[in-house]
């Protein structure tokens, strides 16, 4: 008689290491450090962030309903996540009925194969793109242009970055760090035939890209998509954005790829309705997108004849499988938790090392690819990239507690990371405060330190495992005696009995 062993769940694995855009090469405080040197991406972005706040505040101050809209789309979001495997099946039958093919990928290796078979097979060496951040997740343009597929951004952001060989800063203006004058630089040295007369001016910079897209826009056959919403319900995807390259992309090629997160699906087409007065009032501080386009499926004689959905996991089953984590799926990309972020406005989307920056990055991006994938593993150090003001939740459409998010990461981390010097520290410290003769003596020796302390009183440097506290803070200097010894003391005890005579008194006035 033979018998099966069915043993316990594995664990969802993470977004696989090194591929992708999801791990920098430095930890946050190294590459954040060398961000603040640089008063040029300082200055462009506080202006950008600060322009945008103040447009966001502006729009959603007009809806008295704003706090109930952010109420449903944190109850939609909630309650996608605990029915995602059957929306994603119900999200399959329907882009299948209307015609499209779906393709599920386990990992960005995976997606990458799949879009590149899929152009392969149309015979094109070009893609145009609709900016998406899934795709610059897995590296998709790196690994077209490894097998020679040249992929075009058409998106004006997008474009700037790919002609600079950059990379993306900030999750809706991936070019905030960058101003006129160096844009105008990139285009005269980047785009052929471009007139070296070009000035700084927002119009003639947009005209310049305009032309040189309008040509890939008539003639590139295959177009790759991001999504930002799926309906489970009819198998609708959509794309949200500002300028009108997306439509262009989802109505002129013969073949349309959309590679398309899984958390990003939405149970009904009804939901559309709270999500499309969140989105661009959170992102770009606008009462709606300029162009919403929406498609279910192969409509013969009309758009694209050749339709695939990838639907892409890379870490994110992992990111359910965490009980509380798994409220940063709830993400709608807005971007307002970077906008409002004094860390983020500071140090930069670079810094992060990750497509994802600012607060939410540094929650979403460790739970897709893990804080332990390598000694000194630079996401490790992604959960303490904030000051935990909260401005970030205040601000979130969807109401994600990202501080909170933040703090369990760090526990998550501080667990994981097995013994280390600061924990060694922290249980002696433990032991000395559980016995009141060691306190008392470990109060005394602490005056000691006194000798570190400068002319203003201050410690600005301590030794490991203390060198982390003052590397970014000073600490002040020991006082000569404790409060303890004062209290002890023939000054602290009159002090004291002084003031109780003066609260007796005091009770004696008021009655």
């Amino acid at each position: 008689m033979s018998s099966t062993f069915l043993g316990m769940p594995a664990t969802p694995p993470r977004s696989p290491y090194g591929t992708g855009n999801l791990r920098g090469d430095r930890q946050f405080p190294a590459a954040a450090h060398d961000e603040l040197r640089n008063e040029q991406l300082r200055r462009n972005l506080g202006k950008a962030t600060r322009t945008i706040r103040a447009k966001r505040l502006n729009v959603t101050g007009e809806l008295p309903d704003w706090e109930q809209l952010r109420d449903a789309g944190s109850a939609i979001k909630t309650d996608t996540m605990n029915r995602l495997p059957e929306l994603l099946e119900q999200l399959e039958r329907k882009v299948t009925e209307r015609g499209g093919t779906v393709h599920w990928a386990r990992d960005g290796v995976e997606a990458n194969e799949i879009v590149a078979r899929l152009v392969r097979a149309t015979g094109s060496k070009d893609v145009i793109k609709v900016k998406s951040m899934a795709t610059q997740e897995i590296g998709l343009n790196e690994h077209l242009e490894s097998i020679g597929i040249t992929p075009y951004e058409t998106d004006l952001a997008e474009l700037i970055v790919q002609l600079a060989h950059d990379k993306p800063s900030h999750i809706l203006v991936p070019a905030i760090h960058r101003n006129r004058d160096e844009i105008r630089q990139i285009f005269l040295k980047e785009i052929p035939g471009v007139d070296p007369r070009l000035d700084n001016v927002p119009a003639h910079l947009a005209a310049v890209a305009r032309a040189y897209l309008r040509e890939k826009f008539m003639t590139t056959k295959v177009a790759v998509s991001g999504a930002n919403f799926g309906i489970a319900e009819t198998g609708t995807l959509s794309v949200v954005e500002s300028e009108g390259n997306g439509r262009m992309c989802l109505t002129l090629p013969d073949t349309l790829i959309t590679v398309m997160g899984i958390e990003k699906v939405l149970p009904r087409y009804q939901d559309l309705e709270v999500f499309l007065q969140l989105l661009p009032r959170s992102s770009t501080g606008e009462r709606m997108n300029p162009y919403t386009s929406m498609w279910t499926g192969v409509t013969p004689g009309d758009g694209p004849q050749d339709f695939h959905l990838v639907l892409l996991d890379n870490g994110r089953t992992a990111a359910l499988a965490d009980r509380i984590g798994r409220e940063a799926l709830n993400c709608i990309r807005c971007s307002a938790c970077l906008n409002v972020c004094p860390v983020y406005e500071r140090a930069g989307g670079h810094a992060y090392g990750s497509t994802y920056p600012g607060p939410i990055g540094a929650v979403l991006t460790p739970q897709l690819a893990g804080m332990h994938a390598a000694k000194d593993d630079p996401n490790s150090s992604l959960p303490y990239a904030s000051s935990l003001c909260g401005a970030c939740f205040d601000a979130c459409p969807v109401k994600i507690d990202i501080p909170s998010l933040l703090v369990e990461l760090r526990h998550q981390h501080t667990e994981q990371s097995g013994t280390t010097a600061e924990k060694l520290a922290m249980r002696a410290a433990a032991g000395v405060m559980r016995r009141p003769t060691l306190f008392t003596a470990a109060q005394k020796a602490a005056g000691l330190g006194r000798v570190l302390a400068g002319r203003d009183g201050k410690i600005s440097h301590l030794p490991p495992p203390f060198k982390g506290w003052s590397d970014s803070r000073d600490t002040a200097a020991p006082p000569k005696q404790s409060f303890r010894a004062w209290l002890a003391s023939d000054e602290g005890a009159a002090t004291m009995r002084a003031a109780a005579e003066d609260g007796r008194n005091q009770q004696q006035e008021e009655k």
